[in-house]
Formats: C-alpha cells, structure tokens, sequence
C-alpha cells in the first residue's frame, strides 16, 4: 500500500551451544581434552554465536542450563551427582522445549540409574563393545538433512553395540558392523523426545577419534540440526 514502508523479516536469532562435561566413570575417557576438541569443532563451523564448556555435570541443575539452543554431553557419571534431583528435573524441563541434545561416546551413558535416561537417549552403551580399531562407517541415507551428501568413511574407533534399548523410535544415521556380532548398529541416531531432537553419537572415543574428518562433520551437523535450522 502507498505510504507504507514495507516490513522485513527478522533474521533468525544466533543460537548458543553448551558443552556439559567434568566427570567421566572410566579413566581411558579424558573429558578436558575431549569436551575441547568438541569446542573446536563446533568452533570451526561456525554455526553458533557461542559455544562454553561447563566442567561440571551440576551446571545442568542451573537456570542458565535453560538459556541454550542445544547442549553437548561429554560426561559419564556412575552415581548420582551432588544436585542430581535438580538434574533430572531441569534436564526434562530443557527437553519441554524446542531445543536439542547431542551426546558423544558414552555420554550416552551416563545416569545409569535413571530409568527414563534411556529412553532420552534412544540406546544407552553398557560396558562391551568391539576392540578399538579401524572400521567403515556407512551413512545409511545421503538425502537426509544430517548426512546430505556425505560418503562412507573409515574411522578408529571403539563400535559400541553393548546397548539398552529405550522406548522411542530412533533413526540411524550412520551404521557400522561389529566384528563380534557381524552385524550392523548405529554409531550416529536421532529420535524426538518430547518437544526436543535429541542426537547420540556412540562414537569419539578420544581426540583421535573426533579428528576424524567424518565423525566431527557428524557432530557438528548433528548438533547445528539439533536447533531445528538448515544446514548452512
């Protein structure tokens, strides 16, 4: 209409990642050189306006745990944490709303005593799984907003299948076969719980392993997708 200056769309809001880490049940997994490799990846994508590292699983208990778009696992507690009620309530307060959470290796495991952790997570690692090594990890479908246009690729890696199972529907993204069980599992998922994506990646054993080029473009797609924007 004449005399009107004409409205433009507001430009999405930049998003803010947090990398949740500190405490890890197996001395093999070292979570400051992890959690910083992770950093960097995230980093390097460019895709956030900032990404923190949180050395301390309690930080999940926090009003500021709330303010994230996507927060990033890198921790494996045994028992329960200092503020674990608070965890769990706010961790499922967090999942109440549009936003996402990606877990690497096996922070897929981490609350083993929570029952609906599991179901969180999709698959949660137990304690068994092929000898670290070289294998294939095989993107299950090339059109998918994750994996678009990626390839097959090797890494060395530890393949988890030692998994419960929770109760949602999960879908892999990228698969591998053991050498124990001669079969497939998911070394890269996706499921929706409650109003939240959630992505777990049983792969990243260590730095190595994330600085595989395949495996950190998992994880920065993953993590990038997990705030429901397109892939850059």
């Amino acid at each position: 209409t004449a005399g009107q200056t004409p409205t433009t769309a507001k430009p999405p809001a930049a998003k803010r990642a947090v990398i949740v880490t500190g405490e890890n049940s197996f001395n093999g997994h070292v979570w400051k050189d992890t959690s910083a490799e992770i950093k960097s990846i995230l980093d390097a994508g460019k895709d956030f306006q900032g990404v923190v590292i949180q050395p301390d699983p309690n930080f999940i208990a926090s009003d500021e745990f709330l303010t994230f778009d996507v927060a990033i696992f890198d921790f494996r507690n045994q028992n329960p944490l200092a503020q674990d009620e608070k965890v769990q309530a706010n961790l499922l307060k967090f999942l109440g709303q549009p936003k996402g959470l990606v877990t690497v290796h096996w922070a897929n495991g981490a609350f083993p005593y929570w029952p609906e952790y599991v179901n969180i997570v999709g698959r949660a690692q137990q304690s068994v799984h092929d000898r670290r090594g070289p294998y294939m990890v095989k993107i299950v479908n090339p059109n998918h907003p994750i994996t678009r246009e990626m390839k097959d690729y090797e890494t060395n890696d530890e393949l988890f299948w030692d998994t419960k199972i929770g109760n949602r529907t999960i879908t892999p993204v990228a698969v591998a076969s053991s050498n124990v069980h001669f079969a497939d599992f998911p070394m890269a998922l996706e499921l929706q719980y409650n109003r939240a994506r959630v992505f777990n990646t049983t792969m990243g054993h260590d730095v190595k392993a994330l600085r595989v080029p395949g495996t950190a473009e998992l994880i920065r797609r993953t993590t990038f997708t997990a705030t429901e924007q397109e892939l850059k």
